[in-house]
């Protein structure tokens, strides 16, 4: 009987030890996924292309800002309607050619972006996206980075143009308003805002259907027309202005969609305001490939943008970088005093280390091209490339100022700078000591990988160098 007490309580010890290592392992696994950001949410899908946001990191660090991610793809010839956000965008072509319409201290700005390009886009800025590069997708990441002034959860569009699908935020006025604010029929304004079916993003040759060939059409007249008749309609639209056609060979939709853009952004531009507008500052864009490198050596490059290189990120307060890492290099220990920072894998895959304040290790993942990730501000962190592929990576961090991070490993890291007497007595070694193994890295920022190195930490260890304490 005793015998069988024993082994019970032995097979209960066992379970509960098997218990405890299984809590463990699934607290880790979430320990590590609370930097690796996989709530992505389409908000957009039609034939046309897509539109997917990876949430932020929901205020994990309450005082922090969230920034999400936005992932945009948009099929040969066609449209984003033109809308406006209560968030800051910063664009990114990742690959593909663009034409970005939007309007900037009430005048129609058209940029033509191609890879590389960075754009901002303020809040509460209408604007819409075409794409222009025949036969070849548009790819566009970008960050949102949410206004204060709506406390939504999220980001959110407001649609000028729309129906049943997107709906137009006109719709949420009455008929009898808009009738008279429009000086159209209500049955004019019903045909307005219930045509449009095919979405935020429409093709403008569909030939699917009647309907769609309509709404293709619309729009298609709509970026053909002269740049300051698109800007009129964009913004202070008068109902006079010179056109290609009279208003009586126009159709009657196309009239109305005039009138309608007309009663949002109201009345026509002064004389006094057109010369103000000319003597102001155009936003511009700014080709992030086209950068010489801020590091390069024989293991890789880094670049990061910030508002001293391209000023209008300094009212969004969003800075950008572009590294990539050599196979099995390595971005040495750092940290960033002044910003958290987000990232994503564009091509082949590494592994992340993140520490938490009190030393132990907060994440160590691998992660592949598309992931997302983040790492808050003050804490530690390295990636490293996988032996087999480089390691490009792209991201925002949510400062605007220059960066200056902190490296904690390598010749210009903080422990090189401040190597002496005191700096050795924290950790327990003489001076000699401390002075010899930080000078046994001779490279900085990005690092050899392991196998490059090998030779010369051999050598120290055969000098007795491995006995450190």
């Amino acid at each position: 009987m005793g015998r069988i007490t024993s082994a019970l309580l032995l097979l209960a010890v066992a379970a509960m030890c098997y218990a405890v290592a299984m809590v463990r392992g699934e607290e880790g696994e979430r320990r590590e996924e609370r930097f690796l950001l996989r709530d992505m949410k389409r908000v957009v899908k039609t034939d046309a292309g897509e539109m997917k946001v990876v949430m932020g990191s929901k205020g994990w660090i309450s005082d922090m800002p969230n920034i999400h991610f936005g992932f945009v793809t948009m099929e040969p010839n066609s449209l984003f309607i033109p809308q406006y956000l209560n968030s800051d965008l910063i664009l990114f072509i990742r690959r593909g050619e663009a034409r970005i319409g939007s309007i900037y201290k009430d005048e129609l700005i058209e940029k033509r972006l191609k890879s590389g390009d960075v754009y901002r886009i303020p809040a509460g800025s209408t604007f819409y996206a075409v794409n222009t590069a025949n036969g070849q997708q548009l790819h566009v990441i970008c960050s949102i980075e949410k206004s204060d002034s709506i406390g939504w959860g999220t980001f959110q569009s407001f649609f000028i143009g729309g129906g049943s699908y997107p709906t137009s935020v006109l719709a949420g006025f009455e008929r009898s308003t808009l009738s008279t604010a429009l000086n159209v029929s209500e049955s004019q304004v019903s045909q307005l805002l219930t045509r449009q079916t095919s979405g935020p993003i429409i093709s403008l040759s569909n030939t699917n259907s009647n309907s769609d060939s309509h709404q293709s059409r619309v729009w298609t007249q709509f970026l053909e027309m002269r740049h300051h008749e698109r800007a009129h309609c964009l913004k202070r639209m008068a109902a006079n202005f010179e056109e290609e056609v009279t208003e009586e060979e126009e159709e009657p939709i196309m009239r109305s969609f005039r009138k309608l853009l007309n009663f949002v952004f109201g009345k026509e531009l002064s004389a006094g305001d057109d010369a103000r507008r000319s003597s102001s500052k155009k936003p511009h864009s700014y080709n992030l490939f086209n950068r010489k490198p801020d590091f390069e050596n024989d293991y890789g490059s880094s670049v990061a943008l910030d508002q001293s290189d391209y000023s209008p990120l300094k009212r969004s307060g969003v800075g950008l970088y572009l590294v990539n890492l050599n196979a099995g290099s390595m971005m040495a220990p750092h940290l960033n005093p002044t910003a958290t920072e987000y990232g994503i894998v564009l091509r082949g895959s590494g592994t992340i280390q993140i520490v938490f304040p009190n030393g132990t290790l907060a994440m160590n993942a691998q992660v592949n091209e598309g992931d997302v990730f983040w790492i808050p501000r003050y804490f530690p962190f390295c990636q490293i490339a996988s032996h087999s592929c480089r390691f490009e990576f792209f991201g925002f961090t949510t400062s605007a100022r220059r960066n200056r991070p902190q490296f904690l490993a390598g010749s210009n890291s903080v422990l090189h700078s401040m190597r002496g007497p005191a700096f050795a007595a924290a950790f327990g070694v003489s001076e000699e000591r401390l002075k010899r193994i930080m000078n046994a890295q001779s490279e900085s920022t990005i690092l050899p990988p392991a196998s490059a190195s090998g030779e010369k930490v051999k050598n120290e260890m055969v000098m007795g160098f491995e006995g450190i304490y």
